[in-house]
């Protein structure tokens, strides 16, 4: 009895461990799509190349018929017959009417050729032009979609949501007041001459970058508009960011400091850049 149960359990063991073998492998769909897709292609490429050749043995046999009807001059000089040169040895169509044909203008023995300017260039031009003129029309003239502010706009509200909106955001204006302290002010006068008078100049007067001292502002003069502008930089515009060099707390000073340099009129000023912003200047406290 007992040799029954134990060849019994022995079956069970055995008949799951082949199941277990004999179970599918993973499906092979994606390598089979694979597979297909090769195949199609392949098979498109051995139809397109059996096409070139049989069109290309039709017209070697058919060339000497070709010939006659291109020689005859209702045919010769039209659109169609210049289509028609292409397979009888003629490349106006590319090449264009004039090649190399002296205009009679020489001069210290440099000779003045007359060549045309290829036809598919002119087609090209011309195509622009009309293209240029439905593009005009339609976002310009008709208003049908979208123009290039639009797109900038659109596009930076949807990059707007993927920022999260913290301390780091460039999109969040800060709230910060100015700091008015001599210690403040002295602090952040230290980091403008150290780092920003190389382009703004020692007393901001602007040198590559722009005056801080009147009331003209490229993006924004109240304070928290200058934190964002130091922190963040100007992409493009030659200002560097100073996040990672300089802590919050020194940005904030050195846009406190350039507040406090509103009206001074210093020597050899810049000629004002951007809108006019009246700022009040920062009184020491």
């Amino acid at each position: 009895m007992w040799r029954a149960a134990l060849l019994g359990a022995v079956l069970l063991q055995a008949g799951a461990a082949a199941a277990q073998q004999a179970a599918p492998a993973p499906p092979l769909a994606a390598s089979s799509q694979t597979l297909v897709l090769w195949f199609l292609l392949a098979t498109l490429a051995l139809v397109v190349t059996v096409f070139v050749l049989v069109v290309s043995l039709i017209v070697i046999k058919m060339q000497p018929l070709l010939r006659q009807l291109y020689a005859r001059p209702t045919v010769h000089n039209t659109w169609s017959g210049k289509v028609l040169g292409l397979f009888v040895g003629d490349n106006r169509l590319v090449t264009g009417e004039n090649r190399d044909e002296l205009m009679g203008h020489e001069y210290d023995g440099i000779a003045e050729y007359d060549n045309d300017l290829p036809p598919w260039w002119k087609y090209s031009f011309v195509g622009t032009v009309i293209f240029a003129i439905g593009y005009f029309g339609y976002y310009q003239v008709a208003k049908a979609g979208p123009n290039s502010h639009d797109e900038y706009e659109t596009e930076m509200r949807q990059a707007t949501l993927l920022v999260s909106a913290d301390a780091d955001d460039p999109n969040k204006l800060t709230t910060y007041t100015a700091l008015g302290t001599p210690a403040d002010l002295s602090a952040g006068k230290g980091i403008f001459v150290t780092n920003c008078a190389p382009c703004h100049g020692p007393n901001a007067e602007g040198k590559v970058g722009p005056n801080l001292t009147d009331e003209y502002w490229l993006h924004g003069g109240e304070i928290n508009h200058v934190y964002k502008t130091i922190k963040f930089g100007v992409q493009g515009k030659g200002m560097v960011a100073w996040k990672g060099k300089l802590s919050g707390k020194q940005i904030l000073q050195v846009a406190s400091y350039v507040q406090s340099l509103q009206g001074s009129k210093p020597a050899g000023a810049k000629e004002p850049q951007g809108e006019k912003e009246t700022i009040k200047p920062l009184a020491a406290k």
